[in-house]
């Protein structure tokens, strides 16, 4: 699984991460599951690997952790009176040939996912077209997972 980061927010609040300290978020985060590999990649696009038993976990358990993880790392900054931003964890599968010969870019069969912080994700995914995008493709092959903010 490869994850992706769009930072929508605007306020300044809550710091964009560098790609480092984007994926070490994920890295740290996933210290406490000895089964799972997270790695920071070079690819222009994609910024974290996490390699994950699929006999254990689904796709969208592992975009459930991602999304538990950010927010957490998220409350830690948060000033007292402060809402806190959405969080979409935007997954699918990949069902078309590579874009370049990298290495590192999606394959066949892995999973892409965004991970999206935003003021409105209803917003968001409206702006995307995330329902017509993804109404016709089978449910194992799409996730979203949404954390609103509070």
């Amino acid at each position: 699984m490869l994850l992706s980061h769009n930072f929508e927010l605007k306020d300044n609040i809550f710091p964009q991460f560098s790609r480092e300290k984007f994926a070490q978020v994920f890295i740290d985060g996933f210290q406490d599951k000895p089964n799972i590999a997270c790695s920071s990649i070079d690819n222009p696009h994609w910024m974290v690997e996490i390699i994950f038993p699929s006999d254990e976990f689904s796709a969208d358990k592992i975009g459930q952790f991602c999304a538990k993880i950010l927010e957490q790392k998220r409350k830690s900054q948060k000033p007292d009176n402060v809402k806190m931003p959405d969080i979409l964890i935007l997954g699918g599968k990949k069902t078309t040939p590579p874009i370049s010969d990298s290495p590192t870019s999606l394959q066949p069969g892995e999973w892409g996912v965004d991970v999206v912080e935003t003021a409105s994700a209803d917003s968001f995914l409206t702006d995307l077209n995330w329902d017509e995008r993804v109404k016709d493709k089978p449910i194992d092959r799409v996730f979203k997972i949404e954390i609103k903010g509070e």
